[in-house]
């Protein structure tokens, strides 16, 4: 069974730092591409940042120069670097692969199952 298994989230103060790490499950198994989403409640989900098949990121505007995407040489598992963290990063982060690939299977659209992050003095 594919699954996306997240970790690394937790409280933080303002200005801090968090790694966010999202690995899939199952031998053989490897990362296309990755984004990661964040929801606050009462808010749409966020397109936060994301690497694509041959490693190039992107980022949101309100992300940019503080957070960072980069995945293990294995491609089995992809990390959210924050830094400088603010009050307003808080939410539920998600990771969301829309291609994972397992030899000749490809696997589409999985989801981590979230994990809080807090900024709070």
């Amino acid at each position: 069974q594919v699954q996306l298994v997240e970790s690394g989230g937790g409280l933080v103060q303002p200005g801090g730092s968090l790694r966010l790490s999202c690995g899939v499950s199952g031998r053989g198994l490897s990362i296309d591409a990755m984004n990661w989403y964040r929801q606050s409640p009462g808010k749409v989900r966020e397109l936060v940042a994301g690497i694509s098949s041959d490693d190039r990121t992107n980022y949101a505007e309100s992300v940019k120069g503080r957070f960072t995407v980069s995945r293990e040489n294995a491609r089995n598992t992809v990390y959210l670097s924050m830094t400088g963290l603010k009050p307003e990063d808080t939410a539920v982060y998600y990771c969301q692969a829309p291609l994972i690939k397992g030899g000749s299977t490809y696997y589409y659209d999985y989801w981590g199952q979230g994990t809080q992050v807090t900024v709070s003095s």
